[in-house]
This record gives structure tokens, sequence and C-alpha cells, in this order.
């Protein structure tokens, strides 16, 4: 019968670390708790328009720590004001771009905007 290269589970009170219970990687001590508000602002999702495809995360007004230009109304967007990061899906030189020429917009700002062309 062939031998296996699986390592043995370890017996009963005793952890993966040695002979103290617990000291595996489960059960090592309470989980902590979830913040749902940050992490909901971590998710990126797409939007299309007329004027292309983007990549719009919210910014909660907790993680909002620093003084941002508006391109809708050129007015600053204040710390601790939540708002959107937008960034460009289909920029002409790939994602890593797009991402670098992100811009923080007042939320009714990016929402009525308009998609007229000169």
């Amino acid at each position: 019968m062939p031998r296996s290269n699986r390592p043995r589970r370890p017996k009963a009170g005793r952890g993966a670390a040695g002979n103290a219970p617990g000291g595996g990687k489960h059960g090592a001590g309470p989980a902590p708790e979830l913040d749902l508000e940050r992490a909901r602002a971590g998710i990126a999702r797409r939007e299309s328009a007329p004027d292309g495809d983007w990549m719009v995360r919210t910014m909660t007004a907790r993680n909002a720590e620093k003084t941002y230009i508006c391109p809708g109304c050129s007015t600053g967007v204040l710390p601790g004001i939540a708002h959107l990061v937008v960034w460009a899906d289909d920029h002409l030189f790939g994602a890593a771009a797009g991402l670098a020429e992100r811009r923080h917009w007042h939320t009714n700002c990016w929402t009525s905007r308009n998609f007229r062309y000169r």
C-alpha cells in the first residue's frame, strides 16, 4: 500500500503549534468585529455612461482625510465629507493608468454631470 504524503491531523486537545490547546489556526481567539461601513466602502462598482466606462468607489466621511478639488464644480471636497472616487475603466493606456488618474467627486456633482461634448 502506498504511503500518504499528507501530514497527520493533530490529536484532540493539541494545537498544530505544539501541546497548548488552541495554538493552531482555528480557535486562536475571538474573531474581530467586522466594520461593515469600511468593508462596503472599498468595493468599486462599474458604471457605463455616454462618456465611457467608469469605476466608482464610495469614500465614507470617516475615511475622507484630505482635501481634493472636485472636477464637476471646481470646489474643494473637504475632509470629513463623503464623496466618490472615480477612474476610467477603459483608459487608453490600460487599467493602471486609469487608476493613476482617479479623481474625487462630490456625489451630487457625479450624478448630475452632463454629457454634452464641446
